[in-house]
């Protein structure tokens, strides 16, 4: 064990000098080397998709990196880590010098084929005698339109991998979650759009929660609940936007808890998209939701500066418009919860300038701004942001209000001071006071360790760039 672990970190410093961080953090950091032995290295991989996405992508790098440190005869085996999906355990060898390898092995399940005879189509247009499945797809949300960043690249590389193999990686269902306006549609429009180019024949389907639920109740109303579900059965790609409306329709869950596993024991693709994780979604049945669990949860955040400055970039290619560069600066650093709001102030400002034949400059965007965003920021008292830094750092206030020396903790404790003299703007003393009766000069040391530590250390910058995001700074 201790020569595999010696082999892989070898393996891992080569790797890493190689390929970005975030690709680093996303497809490297999890592996874990079990055994090395007869010059095989064994590693444990996550799920059967990290395995396939390493060789799809990293293959070459691998093999490299393998010769240099174990020999040419090099061989390396996979072993997926246990999950309650049977069809997901077994091992993988990758063969270094062959492109001969051995699939995984996976437990045969019998499937049974439903022969439907000619059933009505919810999405089916007045006239249209043969049934014709409308994909419901928005043809602008595309892969190449998504500004990819720090935020959302996860999803985006799931997304893009559903898309190129649906229902044939280890993410289904894929679900993707996070608050209004940051591109959950997008990036599910996204997989349906790429699966339709790729794969013509594949019957794709976008639908909303509410959408659903409205045609479930009409097909109830209507005795034609068996035609509604042999329809939704048809799919084989099924992409249903905000699941979490799902809350409180007890037979409308029950409906698209059977639709569920017909398409998944099929191996069709079903995308969910949501606004929160499955555990903190509210009256949903434990059986729907242990199923939303089955797949990947990829989470959209909040972007960062450059992938905001990124998306209005992309806005303004797109509309062949162009921005002095403070103005984009500015609109950047100026709103940072929601993409939505990003494109609406680009559309209200060219708008602006084309109505009322003014130059667009720093004036007009500021004026545009205030008017647009309303201004009302939180107002935080220093126990309110110890309790933010300390839910971030997953300790308890006590914690930050002790006298304790470990090392987290007084990361947490320095945050929690930095933070309250940035928004409060109290006199250091008062911090001090209110955070474990410290003098000012504990607080004036925090600040200048926090304000020090932010630009050379990477983990501390995160900290940072994380807990400013939290009090909208």
């Amino acid at each position: 064990m201790n020569q595999a672990l010696s082999i892989w970190e070898k393996c891992l410093a080569f790797i890493k000098d190689n390929i970005d961080d975030v690709a680093y953090e996303t497809w490297f950091k999890p592996l874990v080397p079990v055994d090395f032995k007869e010059n095989i290295l064994k590693i444990q991989v996550p799920s059967k998709f990290y395995y396939e996405w390493i060789e799809e992508h990293y293959l070459q790098l691998l093999k490299i990196a393998l010769n240099k440190y174990i020999g040419p005869d090099a061989k390396l085996i996979y072993s997926i880590k246990m999950s309650a999906d049977p069809v997901q355990n077994g091992s993988h060898l990758m063969d270094l010098p062959s492109s001969n390898r051995p699939k995984v092995e996976t437990v045969n399940r019998k499937t049974t084929k439903n022969f439907v005879p000619e059933i009505k189509n919810p999405f089916a247009f007045p006239g249209i005698k043969k049934i014709h499945i409308d994909s419901q797809l928005n043809p602008h949300y595309t892969f190449d339109n998504f500004v990819e960043g720090n935020s959302n690249r996860l999803a985006r590389n799931a997304a893009m991998a559903v898309s190129k193999k649906p229902g044939g990686t280890s993410f289904n269902p894929l679900l993707v979650y996070g608050d209004v306006g940051l591109g959950k549609t997008h990036l599910a429009n996204a997989i349906g759009v790429e699966v339709k180019s790729r794969f013509p024949d594949k019957t794709v389907l976008y639908v909303s929660t509410e959408k659903f639920i409205q045609q479930y109740t009409t097909a109830t109303q209507r005795n034609n609940r068996n035609d509604f579900i042999h329809f939704y059965q048809m799919i084989d790609v099924l992409i249903v936007d905000d699941i979490q409306f799902l809350s409180g329709k007890p037979g409308t869950q029950d409906v698209f808890f059977h639709i569920f596993n017909h398409l998944h024991q099929n191996k069709k693709q079903i995308v969910l998209t949501a606004d929160k994780t499955p555990v903190d979604m509210q009256d949903i049945e434990q059986r729907l939701l242990s199923r939303f669990k089955w797949g990947l949860s990829a989470e959209l955040q909040k972007p960062d500066y450059e992938t905001r400055k990124k998306i209005i970039l992309n806005k303004l290619y797109a509309d062949g418009v162009k921005l002095p560069e403070n103005v984009i600066e500015f609109i950047a650093q100026s709103i940072k919860t929601n993409i939505r709001e990003l494109e609406g102030i680009i559309i209200s400002l060219i708008a602006h300038a084309s109505f009322d034949h003014r130059e667009i400059n720093l004036e007009l965007t500021k004026e545009i701004i205030q008017n647009y965003v309303k201004q009302t920021k939180k107002i935080y008292s220093i126990n309110m942001i110890k309790e933010v830094v300390a839910k971030y750092f997953n300790i308890d206030v006590a914690d930050i209000q002790s006298k304790s020396r470990k090392r987290e903790i007084v990361q947490a404790r320095q945050f929690a001071m930095y933070f309250a003299k940035k928004i409060t703007n109290k006199p250091y003393a008062e911090i001090g006071k209110n955070i474990g009766n410290r003098n000012h000069a504990t607080v004036l040391h925090a600040c200048k360790t926090i304000d020090g530590l932010k630009k050379v250390d990477k983990d501390f910058n995160k900290f940072y760039k994380d807990l400013e995001i939290k009090f909208s700074l």
